[in-house]
Formats: structure tokens, sequence, C-alpha cells
């Protein structure tokens, strides 16, 4: 497949045997979210955003399987420095326990491990002040290692704030902050003294402006300064372990807070010395044209928890901030899946290397204006920074109806919230390839309508 002019081709989607394979797997899989009939034919030509599913029809996935792809499929960028290795077994070890070289001085591996994977991400939230990383799984473990360890660094402090519209995993302790769908937490057991506040929905507000109920008496206070107030407030702030917030929601509909807001929730946690917990599993690794979601705002994370686009789940504090008292912490295969680190690695290397922190502010950018200069029916919003990309319509079956259209015509694309569909293309998309979905999007906005 050449990308440079590859082309979306559809007969049917699903089609006969996508469909078949798809009643292969259900037969003996739990059930989940089962998004669509998708799948993808490993064999067959796949680069960048353009794959072949197992009926010879290609698409364009502008979903990077929710980010956790950040550069596609067989991407040049990743495959090629992966190439030089013959790979090994096992490619996962005890890495909490146990260490993995390649026979090189330390930092100066050829196939860079999870220590190597670790010292980059260091260099990478330096400027927050946090030096200390520990690998996990998933997402979901890279929070509750979070909660854990201010739990820990408050000496038991048996308060928590999360915030509405959150999604931050379904471990048991990761559903306990979500305050998203109801089908995520109904009728499990949650960790008690989790409070929540309301999320800024308008990117643009003031104290005085905010309709989201956050800021109250005419901007001159907010509903989180109310609850830690020590006179006339619920949560004691003595008791309080920390506040988590995703910059910019994922699951809850991609919303872009206001300034204001962050400024109001880094004041709060610096005043009542809370630590404040930044969920960049799906705004992290150059997703939004920076680093981390959290460097567009005035906010000065204290843990950050990353996964998806660096292949692994990472939990990334200040050394103060982590228990130093042995087997508080550990995981058997956390930190010892020798290929993700090395992918991990590859994908911040290149994030660097070919610019894509400026692709993505570039790219994003003409998503937003072309989709805007469309005037799509039934389009109430077009919002994004980066190439974390949303389009809310005006009713959630308007925006079902366009996101069944744009399958049939080979654009993949997710649902969030409960009216907006979410784009994340490649983080190398380019021009001709945004040009490309825009257009998708357009037409199966049409069809909808």
């Amino acid at each position: 497949m050449n990308r440079d002019t590859a082309e979306v081709r559809v007969t049917e989607m699903p089609g006969t045997r996508a469909r078949e394979w798809a009643e292969y797997h259900r037969d003996v899989a739990a059930t989940t979210t089962y998004v669509y009939d998708f799948v993808w034919d490993i064999t067959e030509d796949a680069e960048g955003p353009f794959c072949t599913d197992v009926d010879g029809n290609v698409l364009l996935d502008f979903t990077s399987h929710v980010a956790a792809a950040p550069l596609g499929y067989n991407n040049p960028k990743i495959t090629d420095p992966m190439e030089a290795f013959d790979m090994v077994d096992p490619t996962k070890i005890a890495g909490q326990d146990f260490y993995v070289s390649d026979g090189a001085e330390p930092g100066e591996s050829d196939l860079p491990g999870p220590a190597d994977l670790m010292h980059e991400l260091v260099d990478r939230t330096g400027h927050y002040g946090l030096d200390t990383v520990f690998l996990s799984n998933s997402g979901a473990e890279a929070v509750e290692n979070a909660i854990k360890i201010c739990y820990d660094a408050s000496g038991g402090g048996k308060y928590g704030v999360t915030f509405d519209g959150a999604f931050h995993g379904r471990t048991l302790g990761a559903l306990s902050l979500n305050r998203s769908k109801s089908v995520y937490r109904r009728d499990y057991p949650e960790i008690p003294g989790v409070h929540d506040v309301p999320y800024c929905d308008d990117r643009a507000c003031s104290p005085e402006t905010c309709s989201c109920g956050f800021f109250v008496d005419d901007g001159d206070t907010s509903i989180l300064r109310e609850k830690l107030d020590p006179k006339t407030g619920h949560i004691a702030t003595e008791n309080l372990s920390y506040i988590i917030m995703e910059p910019i929601q994922g699951e809850g509909g991609y919303r872009f807070p206001s300034d204001a807001f962050m400024q109001e929730v880094a004041a709060l946690a610096d005043e009542h010395d809370v630590p404040l917990v930044a969920d960049e599993i799906q705004s992290g690794m150059g997703r939004t044209g920076e680093m981390w979601g959290s460097d567009h705002y005035p906010i000065e994370p204290d843990v950050i928890t990353g996964a998806k686009g660096m292949r692994v789940g990472a939990t990334i504090a200040s050394e103060d901030t982590f228990p130093d008292e042995r087997s508080r912490l550990s995981s058997t295969w956390g930190a010892g899946d020798i290929v993700s680190s090395a992918l991990g690695v590859f994908t911040l290397r290149a994030i660097d290397e070919y610019d894509l922190l400026e692709n993505a502010v570039v790219r994003g950018e003409q998503f937003k204006e072309t989709v805007r200069d469309a005037a799509l029916p039934g389009v109430a919003d077009v919002r994004g920074k980066g190439l974390m990309l949303a389009v809310e319509f005006e009713s959630s079956d308007r925006r079902d109806a366009v996101l069944e259209a744009a399958l049939k015509r080979g654009l993949l694309t997710l649902a969030c919230g409960s009216k907006v569909i979410r784009f994340l293309p490649p983080l190398d998309v380019t021009e001709r390839e945004i040009e490309m979905g825009a257009t998708i999007l357009a037409e199966a906005a049409h069809d909808a309508a």
C-alpha cells in the first residue's frame, strides 16, 4: 500500500466475512462495548490511517484504537527501528523485581527497555517536578496506583474529589471515580468518600459567565471552594487525599475546559496542599499538540497517569509522593513488557524527530476549519486541541446516524458523551488524509439528514 495514493474503497460494511468473524469472536467472548463489526486483516495492506478488513474493504481509521495506536497501522516510524531486532522469549519479564538490558551501557540501548521508557517519561514531565515512574499494564492500573500513592502520602486521608463526566477506568477503584454513564458503576461496590463537582463544558467561560454550575454567586466562588471551606464546607481538607481530573474529558464527551475553571482547581489544590492527579491516558503523548493535555492549562499536576499511546500504563510523580516502603507497590508484569516499552520509546522519539506536536496542531486546525466551513446539517459544535477532535450533533439520534453512515462509507470513528463523534487520526496524519476524512464525514452528515 502506498499511503500517499491510497483511497478508501468499500463494497459492503460490514461484509459477509466480517460478520462471520464477529460471530466467531462473540461466541466465546464476554459481552463488551461492541463498537461495530470491523475486522482488520493483519495479512493485508495497512499503513498509517489506512487498513484493510477481511472483506477487502480499505478503510480510513480515525480512531487510532482510541489513541492506543498513536501512529496508526504499520507505520515505518515505528516498524523500521523495530526491524533491527531479533525478538526473544519471554518478551515479558517480572519487571518490578527483575531488570533487562541488551548488553549496552545504561541509557545507550539500541533496543530500549522499561528503564529507558521511564527515563524518557521523566524527561517529559520534569517541568512539573516529576521524577519517578511506576509502570503497569493499563491505564486503569495507572489510575489505581495514582490514588494509592496519594492515599499513602496523606497518611490515610479518606476523601477524594472527582468531576462530573469523568472516566478513569474499569477496575473497582477507578470505577469509583467515574461520573459518566451509569452502566460503568451500577451495582458494583465503590471506594467511600469520593465527592464530585461539575466539570467545565464551556471552553471560553469566565467565572461570571459560567453556566456549567462550577462557579456560583455570579462567579464570586465555586462549588469546589465551598465544599473545601474549613468553616462551612463538608469535606475536611486534612482528610482529602487527592483531586483527580482529565485535563480534557474523553469518554465524557471531549469537553475542553476554560482557563478560569483550571485556575480555580489549581488554586484550591495549592491552597489546601492536595495532590492534583491529571489523567492523561487519552490526552497525553502528543495527542493535543502538546506532550500532555495539562500543558495547555494553568495547572501543575502532582501526579500524571498515562497509557494508550505509550503502550504501557504509567504513574508519574515525584519521589516524595511515592511510598518508599518496599513491597508497598509491585506488579509482576507491569514494568516488564520489553516490546511495549520499546514501542513507547520509539513513539516518543518519533514525536520529537518528525515534529508531530506541530503536525497535530496544524492538521487539527485544518480539520476544524474544514468541517466548520462545510456547515453540515445537524452539527452543533466543532472543537478540539491538536488531533483530539470532536463534532457534536443536535441529538444522539443524529450522531448515531452519522456514525453509521460514515462507517458504510469507510470512515472509522467513535462516539463519546451523548451526542459527540470523536476523531483521533494518527499523529502524522497528512493534509490529504484530513481532507479525505472531512469529506467522508460531510457525505455521512448529508446521508443522515
